[in-house]
């Protein structure tokens, strides 16, 4: 490729550095002091209970502190001391494992954005854009497993935990009666060998294809090109497919069993099903043509399975008019290790025009393996039941691309605001305006700076943030006042994120102190049971469920938490805010689009009301 493909990869990779090499280094997970965990956690259940509610949660929180809260605090801290990580099986198991939801209601989902300035929608481009595409791919692939990814640091130098990176390719979520596990197939190059293949889905058929060489290369894009072009024809020639890739769209335990049957039933399943769980990626090639970005960030996240695998951490699928859409399970990482990956593929990408720049010669090459997957007559019944069922679950969500352009980033800053905190302020205002109350609001978090650490809640609805929201729709406040306001509730989301990213929030702690007492077999303490519990948020009850996921091209989306809530997923750059928004259209009083709509206004609102001159005084 050309020296200016090299650059890109000079800015990613380190010569010096090796990617996990600061892994043992980095501090365990600590245990929050029980006492602010509760203070915060009182703040922040003011802005969704009455006052008598507030003087019982008090009561509790006191209680807690003194009696129950202190043995199990104790038995958390005794713990934590035998593990870099307390928390981290924990996290997994019942965050991601225990659930039986079916996996697109889990997985995080986007558009590609190469969309709007490298390709274009183009009919008769997915084979060379997917082969290019899947180039740049396995080369970040190579660099992980090389350990050649430069390690990434906080602002002060310090370390962040890498870890994730091990889980980017090569796993896969197996489903369990009861629970489900994760199998991680990909290992480091002093760890040993690796899969090197992907499997490809088209028209329902699944293949594997090598995309490494004998001698440990990438193949190239014309190489990769030829390869798919022969798995498209191949596809294209055979009968219609069953599509068991709508299995993995099943609830988990009827996943399971239908899993297990196709073990027993044939031999040939169980290398077929290995080949998909220990490749690096599954990329489908879809006859599809996503009108817009609503359409393919609704495609992301529940179109056709035929051409999926729900359970991979990675799933690409390029559409017949050139465009893309990536489908990943949350279980093993967070988003931002995919929109690493992903800016990656988007820098090489810009960078060589979206052409490929290197030599355009096809060597021989192994054939695309054909995987078969056998069906006996109920696990056919069972895949119609799959399709049925899948059909229904894709049309209750409804997915909306709002891009604000009136400003970003530069103009934030400039009014030293940071940028992530005025969207969370507009995303308080946007619902308080619609609905006349606060939404208990959950935005993500790293605590990457810990030993396999991952995230904590942002509990973003904050009482300052209510009190502003307040004035805001008050037709006698003054400007001043607003502004006043708007500066204590920026002060307080930024504090409450300082302390988040070093596990000082609530949730996690309180969570921690559950699972202590699940595992001693003691019951639930009342302080989970009282209401102001799930009206603030907890037991996955956050009505505003956001994640910023960064400062790149890259944005995406997930299903909203609860029913009557909303899923907001956010990218912010110099001059505009994308947003992906998601509702449930059964409940008739959520909209993305008219949620939409609020935040352009209250976005709006927010400039005129730092472009007051009495803004200067603050």
């Amino acid at each position: 490729m050309s020296t200016m493909a090299s650059a890109i990869d000079a800015q990613v990779t380190s010569e010096d550095e090796k990617t996990f090499q600061y892994q043992e280094e980095l501090p365990p997970l600590p245990v929050p002091d029980l006492g602010e965990t509760l203070r915060k956690y009182l703040d922040s259940v003011k802005p969704h209970v009455t006052e008598d509610e507030l003087r019982q949660v008090d009561f509790l929180c006191e209680q807690f502190a003194s009696g129950e809260g202190k043995i199990l605090h104790e038995k958390l801290q005794a713990f934590a001391k035998t593990k870099k990580n307390w928390l981290e099986r924990w996290w997994e198991d019942v965050a991601y494992m225990e659930g039986r939801l079916p996996n697109p209601l889990m997985n995080m989902a986007g558009p590609a954005p190469y969309i709007y300035d490298v390709w274009k929608p183009q009919a008769g481009t997915m084979i060379p854009r997917a082969a290019l595409m899947l180039h740049f791919v396995v080369q970040f692939w190579q660099f992980v497993r090389k350990e050649k990814i430069r390690p990434h640091k906080d602002t002060k130098g310090k370390p962040f935990c890498m870890n994730q990176f091990l889980k980017l390719f090569s796993t896969c979520k197996i489903p369990g009666v009861q629970m489900d596990h994760l199998v991680h197939h990909f290992r480091t190059e002093s760890e040993g060998p690796s899969p090197t293949h992907i499997v490809a889905m088209c028209k329902g058929h699944l293949f594997s294809l090598q995309c490494v060489d004998g001698a440990g290369d990438t193949l190239t894009a014309p190489e990769l090109q030829s390869q798919l072009q022969k798995i498209y024809d191949k596809a294209s020639s055979l009968p219609p497919a069953p599509g068991v890739g709508f299995y993995t769209s099943l609830e988990r335990t009827q996943w399971a069993g239908i899993r297990s049957r196709l073990l027993a039933v044939h031999p040939e399943n169980f290398h077929s099903l290995q080949s998909i769980e220990s490749s690096m990626v599954v990329i489908g090639l879809d006859d599809g043509s996503p009108a817009d970005m609503d359409n393919m960030a609704w495609e992301g996240l529940f179109g056709d399975p035929k051409n999926k695998w729900f359970d991979k951490s990675m799933n690409f699928v390029a559409y017949a008019n050139g465009t893309f859409v990536s489908n990943c399970d949350h279980s093993p990482m967070d988003g931002m290790m995919l929109v690493f990956s992903t800016y990656y593929v988007h820098c090489k990408l810009l960078e060589c025009k979206g052409q490929w720049q290197g030599h355009a010669g096809v060597r021989k090459l192994p054939e695309p393996k054909q995987l078969h997957i056998h069906l006996d007559p109920p696990l056919m019944d069972s895949l119609q039941e799959a399709k049925k069922q899948f059909a229904d679950l894709r049309a209750s969500v409804e997915v909306k691309v709002f891009i604000f352009t009136n400003y970003g980033k530069k103009y934030l800053k400039s009014q030293r605001i940071h940028p992530d905190t005025c969207v969370q302020l507009a995303l308080q205002l946007a619902y308080y305006r619609m609905y006349k109350k606060p939404a208990p609001t959950y935005e993500t978090a790293t605590t990457r700076k810990f030993y396999h650490a991952r995230t904590e809640t942002v509990r973003s609805c904050t009482p300052e943030a209510c009190k502003w929201c307040q004035t805001m729709a008050s037709a006698t406040a003054s400007e001043s006042e607003r502004l006043r306001l708007f500066q204590a509730a920026v002060d307080k989301h930024n504090a409450w994120m300082e302390d988040a990213s070093n596990l000082k929030g609530c949730d996690r702690h309180l969570f921690g102190l559950a699972m202590v007492a699940r595992e001693e077999g003691r019951p639930l303490p009342q302080l989970y049971q009282h209401p102001a519990f799930f009206k603030s948020g907890g037991g996955g009850n956050y009505v505003l469920s956001t994640s910023c996921i960064g400062y790149t091209t890259v944005f995406g989306a997930v299903a909203p938490m609860c029913p009557h809530g909303y899923g907001v997923f956010y990218c912010i750059n110099d001059d505009k805010v994308t947003f992906c928004v998601t509702s449930w259209t059964a409940d008739k009083d959520t909209s993305s689009k008219t949620f939409t709509n609020a935040i352009h206004n209250a976005l709006t609102d927010i400039r005129q009301l730092l472009d007051t001159p009495s803004m200067a005084r603050l």
